[in-house]
């Protein structure tokens, strides 16, 4: 108000004493009486609109538009008053040149003052002489904070940010007012032509077709970052295609919408795995699948796993009546339990048993304990070269595991069982897929009181032994990044994704189905691992290379969802399919397990493999499906024979 104060004393004085006006030359006593007049006028209505309410030192837009709407009724009630009780009176031109000049000068003296603070650090004179004087007029001291994020930052990273809307400019603000930032944003890349070649935060605006390697070059870009919320995988596909070669590292600044809020913070972040594969993720779960769980007692098996805790993490969402965690693994048994008992406490309850699934009388001992309405299958050995090497230990924990729970689901009344297999089940060329092939032909051929039913699905991004974290860590180390074969190609969704569809499948599951999760297109091994490069600000080939090591023992070029695409059978859900496979005669496989059985007596590796050949009829030898490079664009064509287009998913995934 000093400061305020002051200015209206100078304005008064030039507008209405040095300034000629013969025609209206006004007294002492009218100058005073004028000037007066206007400080009433001026204060009563700044202080009835909140003006000194306010920190000026963050005022915004808002802030100064009432100080406008303040100033305008001060204006018109001081000519107004003037006219009406002051002898000597001024033209309404003067007395709005005065409000006018008043307000120019009220503003600017507050944009300097905002400006001073926000690009001076703290300990600069000149901050601190701003700090002097405030402390005069008002009393307040002002002692700035000593954080890291008050230091300049001297080495800044060069960026383009690829978005001039509202998020964009945000972030270029952000940076721009922090000296502590790690990032200087040089340029804006956008479509809207308004903006094109015009300034923001005095940054220049370019067009997508303007962005070159040689512009990026001479801006000494370093990264490229996307400040786009609205855009969707397409899009994302579209950009990260356009800018994957200029040699900068791209990541995206996640700032909260009223679409992913539970996301929280602002931050630049390295794009994730699931926006690598640019397939947009899917929310399964809905009121039935919820309802179905409610109320109860839900068993997991493998409950320490990846695929097992996540099946724990969506199941305590539909308040389940008991949830058990069994695993052999207690370490992973320990960390989902703590996670939960974090989150929901004595709401949950939770039990947890350390048992293996061979162990019959375990199982039994648990079963008879908690009686579990619904029991998910989702322990087994997964890793393909482990098991090709133990293969009789592939058998016995995958197969007979699997058929001690069936039993033992069968002899104390679950309502539901469902078995989690893999696309490797399907033509297996390993022993691992094999036993699960074993596995799906043992559930499908019960029945009784228990129903009984298998998920299969491929890859699941971040799963133990996933080939992400692999790459990542030879990105690290500097390379190479070693692939199998450069024409392998995979099936892969998010383990959130699996889980929920596990669910939804168990919810709608009736008796010896076989529910097949649409996994969208195949994504080339090779292409994952380009992309990982130069999201590392790396070029393949030239600083980290990569290098073919061979295909391992049992390992396929591609992997098949279906034995026989004519049998598929949609469901409600646009994601799940239903094959209906032809059912053995209980009597095949109970020679099948006599035969397994047998072989596991010798102890023999080989003598299993042979028993597992014959038990399984489609368990080729991995040459005879390589033979032929299947993973092209025949892969595609098969994908859209059997599920139909997708809309969702980049048409441009499968090369």
């Amino acid at each position: 108000m000093a400061y305020d104060a002051l200015l209206l004393l100078a304005v008064a004085a030039f507008m209405l004493v040095l300034y000629p006006s013969e025609a209206q030359k006004l007294s002492a006593y009218g100058l005073l009486m004028q000037t007066l007049l206007c400080a009433l006028m001026l204060f009563s209505c700044r202080m009835l609109f909140g003006i000194y309410n306010h920190v000026w030192r963050y005022g915004g837009t808002t802030l100064y538009l009432r100080l406008i709407l303040a100033d305008a009724m001060a204006g018109a009630l001081y000519f107004i008053a003037g006219y009406v009780f002051l002898a000597e009176k001024i033209t309404f031109i003067r007395a709005v040149s005065v409000i006018s000049v008043n307000l120019l000068l009220t503003i600017s003296m507050r944009l300097v003052y905002q400006y001073l603070y926000d690009y001076n650090s703290a300990n600069s004179p000149l901050a601190a002489m701003l700090r002097r004087v405030t402390s005069l007029f008002t009393g307040l001291k002002y002692t700035p904070e000593k954080n890291d994020a008050s230091k300049p930052c001297k080495t800044r990273i060069n960026i383009a940010i690829v978005g001039a809307g509202r998020v964009g400019v945000m972030l270029a603000e952000e940076l721009l007012n922090n000296p502590g930032a790690y990032y200087k944003p040089c340029m804006f890349i956008e479509t809207d032509r308004e903006k094109i070649g015009r300034y923001i935060c005095d940054i220049r605006v370019y067009s997508e077709q303007e962005v070159t390697p040689l512009l990026i070059n001479s801006h000494l870009i370093q990264e490229i970052v996307f400040a786009v919320p609205s855009m969707d995988m397409e899009q994302k596909k579209c950009l990260y295609e356009k800018y994957k070669d200029t040699g900068c590292k791209i990541k995206v600044y996640d700032y909260p919408t009223a679409e992913n809020i539970e996301n929280g913070r602002r931050k630049v972040r390295e794009f994730d795995v699931h926006e690598l594969l640019f397939r947009a993720q899917h929310s399964i779960i809905d009121e039935t699948t919820s309802g179905y769980y409610r109320d109860k007692v839900v068993l997991i098996t493998g409950g320490g796993g990846s695929i097992g805790s996540e099946l724990c993490r969506q199941v305590a969402r539909m308040h389940p009546e008991r949830l058990i965690v069994l695993d052999i693994y207690e370490n992973g048994a320990y960390d989902i339990q703590q996670e939960l008992s974090m989150l929901y406490g004595n709401q949950l309850d939770l039990i947890v048993e350390i048992a293996s699934v061979c162990d019959r009388h375990a199982i039994e001992k648990i079963l008879q304990l908690h009686h579990p309405h619904v029991i998910l299958h989702a322990a087994a050995h997964k890793h393909v070269p482990l098991m090709e090497r133990n293969c009789c230990e592939a058998v016995q924990n995958n197969v007979f595991g699997t058929l001690n729970m069936v039993e033992c689901a069968e002899a104390y009344g679950v309502e539901k069982f469902i078995m989690i297999s893999t696309d490797k089940a399907v033509n297996p060329t390993n022993i691992m897929g094999a036993t699960k092939r074993m596995c799906e032909m043992i559930v499908q051929n019960r029945s009784g009181r228990t129903s009984f039913s298998a998920v299969r699905f491929g890859n699941v991004l971040g799963s133990n032994g996933s080939v992400i974290p692999l790459f990542k860590r030879q990105i690290e180390n500097g390379g190479p990044v070693t692939v199998t074969d450069k024409r392998i190609i995979r099936y892969f969704m998010t383990i959130p994704e699996a889980s929920q569809l596990v669910l939804t499948s168990g919810a709608m599951a009736k008796n010896g189905e076989i529910y097949v999760l649409d996994m969208g297109y195949p994504v080339k091994i090779l292409d994952l691992a380009e992309n990982m490069i130069r999201l590392s600000g790396y070029t393949p080939y030239v600083d980290i290379n990569i290098v073919e090591t061979g295909m391992r023992p049992g390992e396929k070029l591609y992997e098949e969802l279906l034995i026989d695409a004519d049998t598929l059978v949609k469901t409600k859900n646009e994601l799940i399919f239903v094959e209906k496979d032809r059912p053995r005669n209980p009597d095949q496989i109970a020679a099948k397990i006599s035969l397994l059985q047998n072989s596991l007596v010798t102890d023999n590796p080989e003598s299993v493999r042979l028993a597992l050949m014959k038990a399984v009829p489609t368990f080729h030898h991995p040459d005879d499906v390589n033979s032929e490079d299947g993973c092209t664009e025949e892969m595609k064509k098969t994908h859209t024979r059997r599920w139909g287009p997708r809309k969702s998913d980049s048409t441009a995934a499968m090369q």
